[in-house]
C-alpha cells in the first residue's frame, strides 16, 4: 500500500486495529470516528452500515494474509519448503497480521459467515503446506498429518502458556518445524 490512504482505507485500517485490540465488539463507528479525529457522519459517505465495514475489513485481512503473502513468497523464491516457512513467518509472526488473525478466529466462533471465510483462508494456507510437504513425502495421510501439525504449531503456540526449560519458544518452534518438514 502507498503512503497516501483514502479516507475509506483509514476507516478499514482503524477497524482492523480495533478488531485486533478488542475483538469485533470493539469495532464501533463512534469509537472509530473518535480515534480518526473525524465525525461519525463521514463514515456513511463510504459505507452503508457497520456490516459493510466489517465485510471490507475481512476482504482486506484475506487479501493481506493470503494473496499478498503468496505474492511475496513467489517473489522471494526458494524451494517449496522455504516458501511455506516464509509464509508462516509472514502470517503468524507478524505484528500486524497475527493479532488480526487471532481476532478473526475468535469472531468466527460466533459468526457463521466469518467461520466460512476463515475456512476458505485456512484451506488455502493448508494447501501451501501440503504442496511443500508433498515435495519430499508421497504418503497422502502423512502429508495431511504433517500439514495439520505445522498449522497447529503456528496457531496454537500463541495460546500455549507452557515454559520450555533451557529453550525459548522460538527455538522450540523452529525445531518443531524442522521435525514436521524433515525430508
Amino acid at each position: 500500500m502507498g503512503a497516501l490512504r483514502t479516507p475509506r482505507e483509514k476507516w478499514v485500517e482503524q477497524g482492523l486495529r480495533a478488531l485486533a485490540e478488542g475483538g469485533v465488539d470493539a469495532v464501533r463507528v463512534e469509537a472509530l470516528a473518535k480515534a480518526l479525529g473525524v465525525t461519525k457522519g463521514g463514515f456513511y459517505g463510504y459505507f452503508a452500515d457497520r456490516d459493510a465495514l466489517l465485510a471490507e475489513m475481512l476482504d482486506t485481512w484475506e487479501r493481506e494474509c493470503v494473496d499478498d503473502v503468496l505474492d511475496r513468497i513467489e517473489r522471494e523464491g526458494g524451494d517449496a519448503l522455504d516458501k511455506v516457512r516464509l509464509a508462516g513467518q509472514l502470517t503468524f509472526s507478524s505484528d500486524r497480521l497475527l493479532p488480526i488473525d487471532l481476532a478473526v478466529r475468535d469472531w468466527a466462533r460466533r459468526d457463521h459467515a466469518v467461520a466460512e471465510r476463515l475456512r476458505r483462508v485456512d484451506n488455502r494456507r493448508m494447501q501451501l503446506s501440503r504442496d511443500a510437504i508433498g515435495t519430499f513425502c508421497t504418503d497422502p495421510d502423512e502429508i495431511e498429518a504433517r500439514a495439520l501439525l505445522a498449522f497447529c504449531a503456528a496457531i496454537g503456540s500463541h495460546f500455549l502458556a507452557a515454559d520450555h526449560p533451557g529453550r525459548t519458544r522460538t527455538e522450540v518452534l523452529a525445531r518443531a518445524g524442522d521435525l514436521i518438514l524433515d525430508r
